[in-house]
């Protein structure tokens, strides 16, 4: 079974598991799954494991991301972005470039963030879209996060259109931030558009279409880690090792790429000089 991940430039419409069943038929895979799921509005970098490798997910999906994004200013939406209805209209006035980014500075840090009603959040077993569908406002507590830059890029005065860069943490919602944007800036906006261009280390430039994806497009799970330290297993210990028992190592905790007879195993998660298997390809 071909294992690794593929990175993908997502188009917009489509939703992250439509991507994902693309993947599988084109690779024909039997197993698949995306990182960080981007909203069918939404483009740019999506990261999908294949075979054994899904098990790498409890490890990236916690990785940092970069957006861009355009800010639509005079107008609030229900949605926080243009698929939804207009709710509010403002005046918008001084998008003095100078004055713009100091507010986009004002939001580096870390800080809470209340999620958007219009999100795939569970509460009691149900979506948050689905309760704000109904008509109904569900109480959502705030999360943390962390947002590490922002730049400003561009300013379309005649549109009343801002476009900036954002480093941030996992579970930062872009459409709140553009709306907190807009409204620290005198007026009211939505998020028109939104394109991811980095997932941590992977980036929209080694990323492909779709229509474009091949087997040799595959990143082996050998390659992904090719940075972290190596152990080599004799026979006995690689018996053990498949076997689930765990093994004393005298090395620092972290992950580590697995060799017998300088044949890839896997990967291996030692802790408290404990190794123990992670990530078998078979």
């Amino acid at each position: 079974m071909k294992a690794g991940i593929v990175i993908i430039d997502k188009e917009k419409s489509w939703t992250s598991q439509n991507v994902v069943s693309k993947v599988k038929r084109i690779l024909q895979v039997k197993k698949a799954g995306h990182i960080g799921t981007l909203d069918p509005l939404a483009t740019g970098v999506l990261p999908v494991l294949l075979g054994e490798a899904t098990k790498l997910s409890q490890y990236l999906v916690e990785h940092d991301k970069t957006y861009v994004a355009t800010l639509q200013l005079g107008q609030k939406r229900d949605t926080g972005d243009e698929e939804g209805s207009v709710i509010q209209t403002c005046e918008v006035e001084n998008l003095e470039e100078k004055r713009v980014e100091l507010v986009l500075k004002t939001f580096e840090g870390k800080q809470k963030q209340i999620p958007p009603q219009y999100s795939a959040i569970k509460v009691n077993g149900k979506k948050l879209y689905e309760y704000a569908r109904e008509g109904k406002s569900v109480e959502v507590l705030a999360r943390d996060i962390e947002i590490y830059k922002m730049k400003l890029a561009n300013i379309n005065v005649q549109e009343k259109q801002i476009v900036f860069e954002v480093s941030c943490s996992k579970g930062t919602y872009i459409r709140v931030l553009c709306e907190d944007i807009a409204e620290k800036l005198g007026t009211c906006g939505y998020m028109k558009n939104l394109q991811r261009v980095a997932v941590d280390q992977f980036s929209l430039e080694n990323a492909v279409k779709l229509e474009d994806l091949s087997e040799e497009d595959i990143i082996s799970v050998e390659d992904l880690y090719k940075n972290n330290p190596k152990i080599e297993l004799n026979e006995r210990k690689l018996e053990l090792f498949l076997n689930g028992v765990m093994l004393t190592y005298h090395v620092a905790d972290g992950i580590y790429r697995v060799y017998s007879e300088n044949h890839f195993i896997g990967l291996g998660m030692v802790k408290n000089e404990l190794l123990k298997r992670d990530v078998v390809m078979k």
